[in-house]
């Protein structure tokens, strides 16, 4: 971010987020720390308990990382070397790359223009022979359409995985919660994210007990009792104090989950006349990122406009993944999957955490309205009289 100072505003500012909570995750951790517990003890246990109950499922099954979430589920279902699993080419690189990691093939589906999830439709078409699975990734906070996807996998006997991670406490539009989407949905307590941690953690939530199992042993190599290894697996355990910590921050995340709403809410009131292309506004979203798209190539400008001005922004994502080097081998090439990547030429994410407040907001949104202005598009520009709420 350029420019700066006491009125920048930043894309996240988690030390005003968590001043309120500083004697409760102080305690949390002098807790731990005298415990003598550090790795699979009463905190993990606690939290697991909790956050089954905060998320809607059965069991919780607290890891290493949200990429770890994803790569012990692959591992428990025993998916691997000759196994397809269809994903998007639109998010983080950690679906895909889980996928590959442990042998299998990454086959890419289209997403959808207005929500930049999994086109369901597209992705139904790329089930085939070899398909084991499939993988909707909850991007920006928006619980993927699933259903003709979900319909698809059951009449083949595949399961359905969401990769939640920026999608803790979301739900879609008939009310079911983001982690009951599929067979298992992974997520991810990077500190960014909803409920984000003091480092690195992830969960993987599922109503199938068998399954749950099978995580647990698979996140301690596998073995069952120790030292006799019945499967392989890997060292994806949750730390106690990051455990202790995330219990601490739980309890608040309905809380933060209402302020980014009413964040959401006023970009679209303030933004609607701009030339932007503003995002859905399904009320079971938790906008981990506000994205708008940029039209006529002038994303980059509008980024550094802000930036020159104490705004900070983020792309998610400047290249899709099916045109990654890492990738090359699966043989893609530009014009595979056009909506993707006309999305990343074109995404951009505002400031949108809790502690934001409305005159922060008020000053990115006048920003953006100058940008525009200052371009010649005064006419395109609706002044709608109201400021943003927050």
């Amino acid at each position: 971010m350029r420019g700066g100072g006491a009125d920048a505003v930043p894309l996240e500012d988690l030390g005003a987020l968590h001043a309120p909570l500083a004697a409760a995750l102080e305690a949390a951790a002098r807790r731990v720390l005298g415990s003598g517990r550090y790795v699979l003890g009463p905190e993990l246990a606690a939290f697991e308990r909790e956050a089954a109950a905060a998320f809607g499922v059965a069991h919780a099954v607290g890891v290493s990382s949200g990429t770890d979430a994803l790569l012990a589920l692959l591992m428990a279902e025993q998916i691997g070397p000759g196994d397809e699993v269809v994903t998007t080419p639109l998010s983080f690189v950690a679906a895909a790359a889980a996928v590959a990691r442990v042998g299998a093939r990454p086959v890419f589906a289209d997403v959808d223009p207005g929500t930049l999830n999994l086109d369901p439709d597209a992705a139904a078409a790329r089930l085939g022979a070899r398909t084991r699975a499939a993988i909707a990734v909850h991007l920006f906070g928006r619980v993927a359409r699933t259903a003709p996807l979900e319909a698809a996998c059951a009449a083949r006997g595949i399961p359905l995985y969401g990769d939640a991670a920026q999608a803790a406490g979301a739900a879609d539009a008939g009310g079911r919660p983001a982690a009951a989407v599929g067979r298992a949905a992974a997520l991810s307590f990077f500190p960014s994210k909803n409920l984000g941690g003091f480092g690195d953690g992830g969960m993987v939530l599922t109503d199938d007990g068998a399954l749950a199992e099978r995580l647990r042993l698979v996140r301690v190599h596998g073995a069952s009792p120790r030292h006799h290894h019945v499967v392989l697996g890997g060292n994806f355990r949750l730390d106690e104090l990051q455990a202790a910590l995330l219990r601490v921050k739980l309890p608040e995340l309905a809380r933060w989950t209402a302020a980014r709403r009413a964040l959401a809410a006023g970009y679209a009131d303030a933004l609607g006349g701009t030339p932007l292309a503003l995002p859905p506004t399904d009320p079971g979203c938790v906008w981990n990122q506000y994205v708008v798209r940029v039209p006529d190539g002038l994303r980059d400008a509008l980024a550094a406009h802000l930036g020159a001005r104490g705004v900070a922004t983020a792309v998610y994502y400047p290249e899709p993944l099916h045109l990654q080097p890492c990738f090359a081998a699966l043989g893609h090439g530009a014009g595979d999957f056009p909506v993707a990547e006309g999305a990343c030429r074109e995404v951009l994410a505002l400031p949108v955490f809790p502690t934001l407040g409305a005159a922060r907001q008020a000053r990115v949104v006048a920003e953006i309205r100058t940008f525009f202005e200052d371009r010649g598009g005064a006419g395109r520009l609706a002044d709608r009289g109201r400021p943003p709420r927050g």
